[in-house]
């Protein structure tokens, strides 16, 4: 009797994994040979890189001044590393035997030419909504790239994550295929700044916190998350007291500085840099639909006024704070036009302030802002070789109680080593 269950057991489990490798199996698409450059229009080519530029699809695929699209930037992931992959039309390590169809197949569902599933860090959940003629023009300009024969550098995911065939009930959960349809209740205008807000630039990526399973938490659009060890701000509330007007962030997505709520770092950075392939009117677009995403931090009356104080120390922490702060920051931060570089918002009213971990801050105190290239805004020197850690964590936690509202951070001197171990940018 035992014997009998447990083959029945084993039957049905058989069927269940054979139906659901049945249900998870996509069809290799044909190859094709590479198409010949020449036979894309200029116009075409012009805008697909213009929407490449603008999508990430470059930075993603291409590692420092080497080869472009060539693919293996290392994605670091709670479960592993997944490399990027080469997309250039070379026919071998590249992409130059897929059709179009293969193409639009990866970027609306997932799905390698051969029919492997790819690993959702390839933001195929938000290239999904792109319209048939912008997938038609990234084609078209990454088939004219120079072929690069660079093979794909191996993932370092352990087994079982790494079975591509599982991929496709995690997408049965997350990905909602199809293009962008336009809300009939808003402009069109707001359809354009939702189309690549969720589209093309997939924001919610880096500005969204991820599940167990690495999927957006549709439940908290927007919200802020970790990005590495860095806080990517959230977009559905005002992180600062100073709201966003549309007119500042549009500037801020242009040239990567805001009057009041400080310069773009790092990725964000190469966002700026990337946009700046978009006409105006879309950056407008963008800013507009932004814009109606945000609501304003509760009482930012009150914080306004505490982040543009700059009060005298009401104990012995805040003098030491204090002291630390003017021999270190105060040339430039309390001294406006003593340099060059006084044009920057005020320090009270900087993001970095008023995020929930420490992070932020303490990587502007050790590594400074550098400008990236192309993109415009102050500069600020590091101080990781000449501030130690406690001096650091000092500066960091009196910037907070005198300058914000909200409660000191935690764990000060666990934090500043671990972001002084954070590669310099």
């Amino acid at each position: 009797m035992v014997r009998r269950w447990f083959l029945a057991l084993v039957g049905v489990g058989g069927v269940a994994v054979l139906a659901y490798l049945a249900v998870a199996w996509r069809p290799a698409i044909a190859p094709i040979d590479p198409p010949v450059a020449s036979s894309f229009p200029t116009e075409l080519v012009a805008r697909g890189q213009a929407l490449a530029s603008a999508g990430g699809c470059i930075d993603c695929h291409t590692i420092g001044n080497g080869p472009v699209g060539a693919g293996g930037v290392p994605f670091q992931r709670k479960f592993g590393t997944i490399f990027s992959t080469n997309i250039t039309p070379d026919p071998e390590a590249g992409i130059g035997r897929w059709s179009l169809a293969a193409f639009a197949r990866a970027l609306r569902d997932g799905v390698a030419r051969d029919g492997k599933h790819l690993f959702p860090v390839f933001p195929f959940v938000h290239l999904t909504k792109l319209s048939d003629a912008d997938v038609g023009a990234l084609y078209a300009y990454l088939m004219t790239l120079p072929p690069v024969k660079a093979p794909a550098r191996p993932n370092t995911i352990p087994f079982p994550l790494d079975v591509r065939a599982l991929q496709a009930a995690w997408k049965a959960i997350y990905l909602e295929p199809g293009p962008y349809r336009p809300d009939p209740t808003h402009d069109a205008e707001w359809n354009r700044g939702a189309y690549l807000v969720e589209g093309l630039t997939h924001c919610a990526d880096c500005h969204t916190p991820r599940n167990l399973l690495g999927a957006e938490e549709r439940g908290h659009p927007y919200a802020g998350a970790l990005f590495g060890m860095l806080w990517a701000t959230p977009l559905d509330i005002t992180p600062s007291p100073a709201p966003w007007r549309r007119s500042e962030l549009a500037h801020y997505l242009r040239d990567g500085q805001s009057e009041t709520h400080g310069t773009a770092l790092m990725a964000m950075q190469k966002v700026v840099r990337s946009l700046r392939a978009l006409p105006d009117s879309d950056i407008d677009a963008i800013a507009l639909y932004m814009s109606e995403l945000m609501t304003t931090r509760p009482n930012h009356e009150r914080g306004i006024v505490k982040a543009l104080a700059s009060p005298e120390p009401r104990d012995e922490a805040e003098r030491i704070g204090s002291r630390a702060y003017i021999a270190a920051c105060g040339r430039c931060h309390e001294q406006p036009g003593a340099t060059p570089e006084a044009a920057r918002s005020p320090i009270g009213l900087s993001s970095a302030l008023w995020m929930p971990v420490p992070n932020n801050l303490l990587h502007i105190i050790l590594d400074g802002i550098h400008r990236a290239e192309g993109v415009p805004g102050p500069t600020m020197p590091g101080f990781r070789d000449t501030l130690n850690d406690v001096e650091i964590g000092t500066i960091a936690q009196y910037l907070r109680k005198t300058r914000t509202t909200l409660e000191p951070w935690g764990e000060m001197q666990v934090m500043v080593p671990k972001m002084r171990d954070v590669p310099m940018p």
